[in-house]
């Protein structure tokens, strides 16, 4: 794990990408770019899949885009690792973060299972960041 010890470890986990069309998305990213599936649930538009660009850090892509291009594009929070999902979360908000997610524990997904403590914070300017730790055997 990395190096910054306010967050506890640090360095990027994934972008999260909300795509309008899932299948077609998907298919992008793994056989045009190359990146690997390693972990999926959900279903309909409620799909996630996460995707491994190659160096264990991930795309992930959540069905249900509205249909239309943002200027912005649709790219949504931006997760950091951390070996401490509470010290991060109250690092954030000593230097002005608003928690919009508290810290919880989550299973993703189920083959395997994948246990995690995330949280979300909104930063200075509104951009969403979360916080992810893996909790079990299957290390994300």
């Amino acid at each position: 794990m990395g190096t910054n010890e306010k967050i506890g470890g640090g360095g990027f986990h994934h972008v999260a990408l909300r795509a309008n069309d899932f299948e077609a998305t998907v298919r992008f990213y793994t056989e045009g770019l190359g990146f690997k599936e390693v972990n999926g649930w959900g279903e309909g538009d409620k799909r996630i899949v996460l995707l491994d660009s190659g160096d264990g850090n991930y795309m992930e892509v959540f069905a249900g885009g509205s249909g239309e291009e943002r200027p912005e594009g649709s790219y949504f929070h931006v997760a950091f690792r951390s070996n401490n999902v509470d010290a991060a979360v109250e690092a954030a908000v000593a230097a002005g973060a608003v928690v919009t997610v508290a810290p919880k524990d989550a299973v993703l997904g189920n083959n395997p299972p994948t246990p995690v403590r995330i949280a979300f914070v909104k930063g200075l300017n509104g951009e969403i960041l979360e916080f992810f730790q893996s909790t079990g055997d299957n290390q994300l």
